[in-house]
Order: C-alpha cells, then structure tokens, then sequence
C-alpha cells in the first residue's frame, strides 16, 4: 500500500474511483461499511493518509451492530491491515505490531492482498525495533504470499525489504541479486518503490568501491523517492548516501552543503526518526573538516556511540574509545546485528593500534576482515584513511611472517583493500550488473549429472551440507518451507539420489562441495 509506487494510468483510475466515494452521502456509506473501508485503503494506496483513521472509524461504527459473520470478520480484519499501514507511514512500530496481529487474526486466508499487508508491515515494524528474527520470519510469509498472488506491487515490496534484511546480515551479493529482481519487475516504469532497491544497489556499490554505478544508483533512488512529496522520508536517505558518497570522492564541502539542505527537510517536515542519520554523516564531515568541537557539540544531541567514539579518536582520548566499542560491540553480539558488529569491530582495529596495542589490533583487524570477504566489503575499511592502510599492511606482514597460506581469501581481500586505497574510484565495471557468484564449489564436473543445479539450488545444497534442517534452511534463506522442500526434491532428482547422506555424498563426487 505504498502510496505514489504505482504508475500514472492506475494512479489516474484509482483518483476517479476515490472522487466518486467521496460524493456518496453518509448515509449510503453507513450502510454499506465496506464502502468506508475501500475509500481508507484506497486513499491509502494512492500516497494520503489524512482523514484515514476517520473514515476506519466510521467503518466501525457503522459495523458495531452487525453479526460477526465471514464477511464482517474480513473486513475487521481490513480495517486493521489499514491501520498497521497508516502506523508504518508514522514510524509507529508498536501500532503497526498490534494491528498486524489483529488482522490476521480476523482476515480469511483466501484474502491474500491484506493478509501480504499485514505481514509486510509487521516485519518492517520489527525490523524497526531491532527484531530482525521475527522480521525475517514475517516477511517469509509476506514473500509466499505475493509469489502465490502473483501481485507485481506486493513482489516489489517484498523483494525490497528482503534486500535490506539480507545487507543487514552482510549478504551484499544475495542483496544485490534481490535489488535487481526488483528492478526486473519494474523494467523501465519509474515507480517510486523501486527507490529502495535503486538506493541498495547504490549502497552495495559503494561497498564495492564501484563509486560509477553508487553515484548512478544513488541518484536514480533520489529521483524516484521525491515523487512521494513530503509524504515519506526515503529522500533523505538517498540524501545522505549521496553526501557520504561526496566525502569518498573527496568532495567534502559539497557533502557539507548536501546535509546542510538534508538536516533543514528534516527539521522542517518532522521527520525525527531521520536524524541520528543525518547527525552521524555530518560528524564525518566536521571532523574530515578538522572541527572536532562542533562535531563533539552535534554528538551530545544524538545517542550515537560510534559517532562519540571517532570524537575521542579524534581528541587522542582512545582509552574512551576503547570503553564505548567494548561495549557497543558486545550489545551488536548479543541481538546479533551483523553489520553493526562489524562496523565496531572495524573501528575497534583502529581505537586499539591508537592505544599502542598493536597486537591486539592487527588480530582484531584479522577477525573482522574474515567476517567482511565473503561479503566483498572494502570502502568499510578504506574510509577509515591512514590508520587503517598501515594497519592491514601490518596484518599482510604478519600473515606472511606465519605464513599461513590457508587463509588465502582474506589475504587476498585485503590486497584488494589495500589497492584499493591508492585507487580509491576504481570501477568495477561488473560487479552491480553481474555480482560474482557464491562459492559453491566447481561447476566443471557438472557435465556427469542429468541436469546442473541452479544457483538456489547449489545455495541449498550447501546448507544441507553444514547440517541445516529445511526450517533452518528456510529462515535463513527467507524461502516458505514448501518451497524449501520443493528445492530439495529437484536436487535430489538432478543428483539421483533417495537422501541428504546420498545427496552430499554425490556433490562431493562432483566437486560441488
């Protein structure tokens, strides 16, 4: 029900629709409350949001005498499924809960447009609240839904939620392929929904030190985003990036000027949830500006810990550092945010070589880069400047002291980290458009099987391999069980094999292990 995200031919039909309800009498719509429902997710679905709650009251009313048969216990559960999407729309994760739960409480399973509502809203209220285990399990039912339906709108929404959720995981190269899946199913429509893939492959591109396709990304996101007006604050976001991304090309008074106009919008349209963001990239830039005391000044406004710690970096107060990433880090642990632990970890490296530890450091450095290759991250490092190209030059010196070669990978993620410093744009010319495929194994010996296994299928297959039961397998793939299951009966029959001992002991054969 994401407002302005649909195109102009419907937007115009869904406006003449919402202008006939709105000339029907009172009493016409109080007879018939379906009318008041369909006239609130209506306008919900074409961007407003005044005057909704009013019209899911009257709804009520006007049902308060009737009996609780299927139809009205559907449309109790409409109104609800309404409800927790005006409460998304306000930043009320707690509304947006409790009226989700309600209208699946109330819908029939055959209504599959709310009952997607319902769960979209609710993993993104969770996710909100930090829950991102129950995010995920949400939007497991959420993507079921909208691949049984087949609704375009829903899949979009979907999708785009699984990205996020998947980058916050570290997953950049399972996100990227989600973001394009979306930006598939839009092809050259400019729906505004698609700005949240657009600014996740700028994200994921910026990672990647492929700066082109960022600022590409990044600007298209904007473009898209500003089409829903004032209503929703995905501008900012893409706003930020952007000032983000001016810093990495050096452009520091232009990134300064971009969050001048960003945190004013804020300010102006209210969007308070919006402003930690905005006050950590401006504590990037004063302090790239050498004002560490107007940075220090916006960091007491803000609860920003890792913003705090890169002051006391900056004072040459690290022991301070020290003590707030110690315990942020063990926060990050312990909800299991994977990109927030590696921010800290990352950060930790370089609080730690500031304190003379440089041990410690060059260890810690060597945990995080681990944790960041499968990912493909690089700019998490590079940002970090001086400090952190003589700290992975320390790490490479002692890894080929060791010589511990069995951790070639990482050794050669950091050569790239370290390059990637002296060329700091450096254009990855395929990594958006063709991200390098998971490490699943050898596809050379795939010619002695019937029919070679997809990509899914070899990401499952893996997942069998490591002892994951189908519900493991589901959750962490955010796939419906049956489709899990589904997975599981084609690679059995493309390995001709009756069971999972037989189905690894077979792609072993085959080197796909």
């Amino acid at each position: 029900m994401e407002g302005k995200g649909i195109p102009l031919h419907f937007r115009g039909a869904l406006n003449v629709i919402l202008e006939w309800l709105a000339s029907l009498p009172k009493s016409v719509l109080d007879a018939r409350p379906l009318l008041w429902v369909r006239s609130a997710t209506m306008a919900l679905t074409a961007g407003q949001t005044t005057g909704i709650e009013e019209k899911l009251q009257a709804a009520e009313i006007a049902l308060k005498d009737a009996g609780l048969d299927a139809q009205t216990r559907d449309l109790i559960g409409q109104i609800a499924a309404a409800r927790s999407t005006l409460a998304l729309t306000q930043y009320q994760p707690e509304t947006v809960i409790i009226q989700s739960h309600r209208a699946l409480e109330y819908l029939p399973p055959e209504n599959l447009a709310f009952r997607f509502t319902a769960n979209w809203t609710l993993s993104v209220a969770y996710q909100l609240q930090g829950d991102r285990a129950a995010a995920s399990r949400a939007l497991v039912e959420a993507l079921s839904i909208s691949e049984a339906s087949g609704g375009m709108f829903s899949t979009i929404l979907a999708l785009s939620h699984l990205g996020l959720l998947q980058e916050l995981e570290n997953q950049l190269y399972r996100a990227a392929e989600t973001y394009r899946r979306v930006l598939q199913l839009v092809s050259d429509q400019p729906l505004p929904n698609a700005a949240e893939a657009q600014l996740g492959l700028a994200r994921i591109g910026y990672e990647w030190n492929d700066l082109d396709a960022a600022e590409q990304h990044g600007q298209q996101a904007l473009l898209l985003a500003r089409q829903y007006g004032h209503l929703l604050d995905r501008f900012i976001l893409c706003e930020v990036f952007l000032a983000r991304l001016k810093l990495a090309q050096g452009d520091v008074n232009g990134a300064a000027a971009i969050l001048a106009q960003t945190d004013r919008a804020t300010r102006e349209q209210n969007f308070v949830q919006r402003m930690p963001e905005v006050a950590a990239a401006q504590v990037l830039t004063l302090l790239r500006q050498g004002d560490v005391a107007a940075a220090a000044r916006l960091v007491q406004t803000h609860d920003l810990p890792i913003s705090q710690a890169r002051i006391y970096l900056a004072q040459g107060d690290s022991a301070a550092a020290l003590e707030i990433l110690k315990t942020l880090r063990q926060q990050m642990e312990a909800k299991g945010w994977q990109d927030e632990r590696l921010k800290v970890m990352v950060l930790q490296a370089i609080a730690l070589r500031a304190h003379g530890e440089k041990d410690k450091a060059v260890q810690l450095l060597g945990d995080a880069l681990a944790l960041a290759e499968p990912g493909g991250f690089i700019r998490l490092f590079v940002d970090e400047g001086e400090a952190m190209r003589l700290l992975i030059a320390d790490f490479r010196v002692l890894i080929e002291k060791q010589k511990h070669r069995e951790n070639q990978q990482i050794i050669e993620h950091a050569d790239k980290i370290l390059a990637a410093f002296t060329q700091p744009a450096a254009k990855l010319q395929s990594a958006i458009s063709n991200p390098a495929p998971l490490r699943f194994g050898d596809y050379g010996q795939q010619s002695t099987m019937v029919e070679p296994l997809s990509q899914r299928e070899l990401e499952i297959l893996n997942l069998i391999a490591q002892g994951l039961s189908n519900r493991e397998i589901s959750a962490r793939l955010f796939l419906a069980l049956d489709t899990v299951k589904g997975h599981n009966r084609r690679i059995f029959d493309k390995l001709q094999v009756q069971s999972r001992t037989e189905a690894i002991a077979r792609a072993r054969e085959l080197g796909l292990l």
